[in-house]
């Protein structure tokens, strides 16, 4: 295969250090590597350590990635995947060591290092069937229980919380409120929220905190709705930007503060990145309604073929809204199909999102489905998709996708509260992201999603160490 040669990395160091201090005093040092590459099928293999030399001025004909220490921005909240009734039913159907082995290879001390979950307020497509937690018309939600989660959700739910401990973050996002609350009387096809219900539908989501609370499962935060403006033959619910803020600001917000839940981080918008500085502009455009959002969520489906993603709203919204954070709350790959569960492309996707979602400010990163059977489901609708881990409930056997690996190559070693640091490439066939941990671990993802490989270095202050990136593989360089 055809080779790049030479290709550089310059890389600032120390939230509170001179970088050319830190270098000076620290010359000679190594970082270690930790690789996953497709042509060879190594999974993030521990490729031992490479050490810093000295490398003068790089030439503008080399391909580099410039990160500047000076410059800092936001902070890690957490990375996570969602514990979907989907993902609880199959993880329940596995073999008690399988269980075992799926919560260690997430949440375990040698797992990705996930602490965030996100789980459904009543059903949603990756349900086995519509439900919601109260009896029909009952505008008092007098008979409000979450026994059926009690089965299978919470269970897994509270066995993720105690192996990740005190990073634990959990929010929730309602796919529809029940039928009877809406213009369409179904909870599925869109329509919309009756004006009638506004309160009674705020009331729910304090009803469900408690409920949850009750349980021992602190709830971080929440979304007002998910996917908003998406009529889906599943379970869906219609907000225009104006009625999102209107219920935020009239209902959900008050409702939430009175009950003593000011705390809890209210997420607007959580749908696509090609609306999302519309519906940020428009619905927090009011002080009254802005003042109970914390985030702004979105997902990755705005284009059928997610090869050109909108990464640049991202940067907009952020500088319209500096006091809000962007967490990333929902993607997958969709059109499940078990043959391909092995293709790397499957990686890529998650590894080419994460970074530029990163390096665009994203504060919070969220996957779809934690876990799934070997159709893609169970699913009511038919909407079969992947996820990162695909668990045979025929066989018992395990399967990790390069997606479980490329989104560990970030989750595992980047820590809640680290700070990302600024950068740039001067080359598409690299793309990379760099984090500062707490304890001044420096952390640089590299991903190369081309057909050729690349002969680096990773240059910081004048030294360098020398690395390949190989064809379709993602590399973490820890210092």
């Amino acid at each position: 295969m055809k080779k790049l040669v030479v290709s550089c990395f310059v890389i600032g160091m120390a939230f509170n250090a001179n970088a050319q201090n830190y270098w000076k005093k620290n010359a000679g040092k190594t970082a270690k590597v930790f690789l996953t590459n497709a042509k060879t099928n190594e999974k993030m293999v521990d490729k031992g350590t490479v050490k810093f030399e000295k490398f003068g001025q790089p030439k503008e004909t080399d391909a580099c990635i410039f990160v500047d220490p000076d410059f800092k921005y936001q902070k890690l909240i957490g990375i996570g995947g969602a514990i979907t009734d989907a993902s609880a039913e199959t993880f329940y159907k596995m073999p008690k060591a399988k269980q075992k082995e799926i919560l260690e290879a997430y949440y375990g001390k040698n797992g990705l290092g996930y602490t965030v979950v996100r789980t459904n307020m009543n059903s949603c497509d990756f349900s086995s069937d519509s439900y919601t937690y109260v009896q029909e018309n009952d505008n008092s939600l007098k008979s409000f229980n979450v026994s059926h989660d009690e089965k299978y959700k919470i269970p897994m739910i509270k066995e993720a919380q105690k192996s990740i401990g005190k990073d634990f973050t959990f929010y929730f996002s309602p796919w529809s409120p029940p039928a009877w609350m809406k213009s369409n009387k179904s909870m599925l096809k869109g329509g919309r929220l009756e004006n009638a219900f506004y309160q009674t539908w705020a009331d729910y989501y304090v009803k469900f905190i408690k409920e949850y609370e009750k349980r021992g499962i602190n709830v971080w935060g929440l979304t007002v709705q998910n996917e908003p403006m998406a009529t889906q033959t599943w379970e869906s619910c219609i907000y225009s930007a104006e009625e999102e803020g209107d219920f935020l600001k009239n209902n959900l917000g008050p409702t939430l503060w009175k009950n003593g839940f000011k705390d809890k981080k209210v997420m607007i918008w959580d749908h696509n990145r090609d609306l999302i500085y519309q519906r940020a502009t428009t619905t927090l455009s009011d002080p009254e309604t802005s003042k109970y959002a914390h985030g702004i969520g979105y997902h990755w489906y705005e284009t059928w073929n997610n090869k050109t993603q909108l990464f640049d709203n991202l940067i907009e919204t952020q500088r319209a809204f500096p006091d809000k954070f962007l967490a990333f709350t929902e993607g997958c790959k969709e059109q499940f199909d078990m043959s391909k569960i092995y293709d790397v492309s499957l990686g890529e996707l998650y590894g080419k999102n994460m970074i530029n979602d990163f390096n665009k400010g994203t504060a919070l990163w969220t996957d779809w489905n934690v876990l799934l059977d070997e159709t893609g489901g169970p699913n009511h609708v038919g909407n079969f998709c992947f996820a990162p881990i695909i668990a045979d409930t025929k066989t018992g056997k395990v399967h990790y996708t390069y997606e479980y690996y490329y989104v560990g190559h970030v989750s595992k070693f980047i820590k809640p509260n680290a700070q990302r640091i600024g950068s740039s490439s001067n080359r598409f066939a690299l793309t990379s992201t760099t984090f500062m941990n707490e304890n001044g671990q420096l952390v640089t993802v590299i991903m190369n999603d081309t057909d050729t490989d690349i002969d680096t270095n990773l240059w910081i202050e004048g030294m360098s160490a020398k690395l390949s990136a190989p064809a379709h593989s993602i590399q973490t360089v820890i210092l």
